[in-house]
């Protein structure tokens, strides 16, 4: 199963969970939709369905745990703890797939962000950051231009230029701030 950009995959998981005999659909549906909605980087949805599915599947699918424990870590942004609960275990024909583009959609996020936010970091920090092993991460950072002084253990990574495409309808900033309210409410 390959996830792609599109929502297809989570809306016939979110109609199964809806069309589910008395609204409990198979473990199955749960831990794919739970592991879709983080790799969207959707972690309000991932929550409010960790919060309705119930205890008694919780309890007898430990898979379903595990995945919650990468969406909880994403959610407090602590990147070793989501590369340490998605390595922690061998995750399932259901989910490995989309588990396994987790960690890369948060990788390349970090690397984004380590290029947006940092004039100089440590490799220690990358490394720790992009759950790579500091000797991947000079070839990797090397890759993409990236200067590694290996004196002092830093890496210069060189900013990305982010194009903006046009302004965001009102319908967009619309939806974006009714998260925002709805995430201030929680």
């Amino acid at each position: 199963m390959v996830v792609n950009g599109n929502n297809k995959l989570a809306e016939d998981l979110e109609r199964q969970e809806l069309e589910a005999p008395n609204g409990v659909p198979s473990p199955q549906v749960y831990q794919q939709l739970l592991a879709i909605y983080l790799y969207q980087n959707d972690l309000c949805n991932a929550k409010y369905l960790w919060k309705r599915i119930p205890p008694t599947v919780k309890a007898s699918t430990p898979e379903l745990v595990n995945i919650w424990a990468v969406g909880q870590s994403m959610w407090t942004r602590d990147f070793p703890a989501i590369y340490k609960a998605l390595n922690a275990v061998t995750w399932s024909d259901t989910v490995a797939e989309i588990m396994k583009q987790v960690q890369e959609v948060v990788r390349a996020r970090a690397v984004d962000l380590i290029s947006q936010a940092y004039s100089s970091i440590s490799l220690e920090a990358v490394s720790a950051m992009t759950g790579l092993s500091p000797e991947v991460c000079i070839p990797a950072c090397a890759e993409r231009g990236w200067n590694f002084d290996a004196d002092t253990k830093m890496i210069r990574p060189i900013r990305q230029v982010i194009e903006h495409l046009g302004q965001t309808s009102s319908e967009d900033q619309l939806s974006k701030l009714t998260d925002f309210v709805s995430f201030l409410e929680n």
